[in-house]
């Protein structure tokens, strides 16, 4: 199952489907995706958006032996009102069932998070992490690091202004992005550099995925450059034997 997602190799979904909750939605990849396939007659997206339990594909990281960091529900969220709470938990044991991966779970509804987060396996190689779009939403990074999490992350994607209240202290990696989509909003470089400069300041891993553009234009070249470099840092965890974040895409 091949992904285009940057920051991991692989991406498994129990769970698809999901419904706006704040800004950063208005122009989800996921539901177009989603809608596309529903249109190919894909049986799994046969309720289009809805959100809808797989748990057939529960298994789904067992028929990978070699190591991988897997975006666990990429099409979807796993903390949607929803979806129950077992499942939650069955999502997370994915993760002590087949230890040899790395496995990448994101949210924007931190408070559900953190309400499910006591009846949950935290198991070290799975990173939890919030989406926050714009400042008013910088209060998820708080949420998220009240959880048990074993390394904690952020992604500012699409990033649509700058986030003077967000504290990065506490988090363990930081992805930063625009959108890629037919009226892209603008990411503008002066809300990117302030955040990329604590990183460097703190130590913290900073990965930063592409600017914002229209999805049809022919030449790409340079989107995912910063400052005519490319920033792709990993959290430790990922390349042990390295003393350096690694800058490997």
């Amino acid at each position: 199952m091949a992904t285009h997602i940057e920051w991991c190799d692989e991406v498994a979904n129990p769970i698809t489907g999901c419904t706006p909750y704040s800004p950063g939605c208005d122009r989800c990849y996921a539901r177009t995706y989603a809608a596309r396939l529903h249109g190919q007659g894909l049986k799994k997206y046969r309720y289009k958006f809805d959100v809808t339990l797989h748990p057939e594909l529960l298994d789904l990281p067992g028929k990978w032996t070699q190591p991988k960091k897997i975006f666990l529900v990429s099409m979807g969220d796993i903390f949607h009102h929803n979806v129950p709470l077992e499942f939650k938990q069955k999502v997370f044991e994915t993760a002590l069932k087949y230890p040899q991966h790395i496995y990448q779970v994101l949210t924007k509804r931190a408070e559900l998070l953190l309400e499910a987060a006591p009846h949950l396996p935290w198991p070290k190689n799975l990173w939890m992490g919030v989406t926050i779009e714009a400042d008013n939403y910088a209060y998820r990074a708080e949420l998220l690091k009240q959880t048990p999490a074993a390394l904690k992350f952020v992604s500012l994607e699409p990033l649509l202004g700058p986030l003077p209240s967000l504290n990065l202290a506490g988090l363990d990696w930081v992805i930063v992005g625009g959108e890629r989509c037919a009226g892209a909003r603008k990411m503008e470089r002066d809300w990117v550099i302030p955040i990329r400069d604590t990183c460097v300041t703190k130590n913290i891993p900073f990965f930063f995925k592409k600017w914002s553009t229209p999805k049809k234009r022919a030449n790409r070249v340079g989107e995912d450059l910063l400052d005519g470099k490319p920033w792709r840092e990993f959290p430790r965890t990922v390349y042990p034997d390295s003393k350096q974040f690694s800058s490997i895409s």
